[in-house]
C-alpha cells in the first residue's frame, strides 16, 4: 500500500485529500496543529522546529505540502503588517521546505517518491495586483524554492511539482469560489499518480494542465 503524508488535513483541501486518498486505498499520514484525529501535531510557524517534531517511520511514496494561511488582515504594500507577513512566509514558504527535508530519508526509501506543494494562481508574476501581497509573495517564493528542490532531487529520481488548486470553496476561498475541494483533491492525486522526473519542477493546474509561473 502506498503511503502519503499530507500537511493540514483538518479542513478544506487537506481534509478532502485525506478522504480521497483513503478511498483510493492509500495509507494516509496527516498533520494538524493540535494532532486531532490521530494526526501528527505539527506547528508550521517555526520551520526550524519541524525536523524535531515530524517523525515518520518507513518508506514514504508521496508528500503533499498542503497547509497554508491567507496572511494578515493588513497586507497592502502601503499598509503592511510586517510580523504577519513574516509569519505567512514561515508557514507558506519555509515550512514546506522544512517538511520536505524532514521526510527526505523516508522518500529516498520509496521506488517512485514524489513531492507536491499546493501553491496558488495568485502567485503568477504575469498579473500585477496589490491585494493580499503577503500571501501572493509567499506562494511565488515557494514556487522558486520547490523549483530549486526539484533541480537537486532530480538525479535521485524524486519528482517535485507545484499545484494551482484554483479558487476553492474552503474557509480560505469562501462559499462563492469556483471549485469543490473534493474535485480539486481528485485532480491533485491524479497528477501525483502520473508524475515522473520528466515533469519535475513544473507548475500544474489541479486539472492537469501545465501552467506558467
Amino acid at each position: 500500500m502506498a503511503r502519503i503524508l499530507i500537511t493540514g488535513t483538518n479542513r478544506g483541501i487537506g481534509a478532502a485529500l485525506a478522504a480521497e486518498a483513503r478511498a483510493q486505498g492509500l495509507e494516509v499520514i496527516g498533520t494538524t496543529r493540535d494532532g486531532a484525529g490521530g494526526t501528527i501535531p505539527l506547528e508550521l510557524s517555526d520551520p526550524s522546529a519541524i525536523a524535531g517534531a515530524l517523525h515518520v517511520e518507513g518508506p514514504l511514496d508521496l508528500l503533499i505540502n498542503n497547509a497554508g494561511v491567507i496572511g494578515p488582515d493588513r497586507q497592502s504594500p502601503l499598509d503592511m503588517d510586517f510580523d504577519g507577513f513574516a509569519q505567512t512566509l514561515s508557514i507558506n514558504t519555509l515550512a514546506p521546505l522544512a517538511v520536505a527535508q524532514a521526510v527526505l530519508p523516508n522518500l529516498r526509501l520509496a521506488d517512485n517518491a514524489r513531492i507536491l506543494t499546493v501553491s496558488s494562481q495568485m502567485s503568477w508574476m504575469g498579473y500585477r495586483a496589490a491585494d493580499r501581497i503577503a500571501y501572493r509573495a509567499s506562494k511565488t517564493a515557494v514556487n522558486k524554492v520547490m523549483q530549486g528542490l526539484a533541480t537537486l532531487l532530480e538525479p535521485d529520481g524524486i519528482a517535485v511539482a507545484l499545484i494551482d488548486p484554483g479558487w476553492v470553496r474552503t474557509d480560505m476561498g469562501g462559499a462563492s469560489a469556483d471549485e469543490a475541494p473534493e474535485t480539486v483533491a481528485r485532480g491533485i492525486l491524479a497528477i501525483a499518480d502520473r508524475l515522473t522526473v520528466k515533469d519535475t519542477g513544473k507548475f500544474f493546474r489541479f486539472s492537469g494542465e501545465e501552467r506558467p509561473f
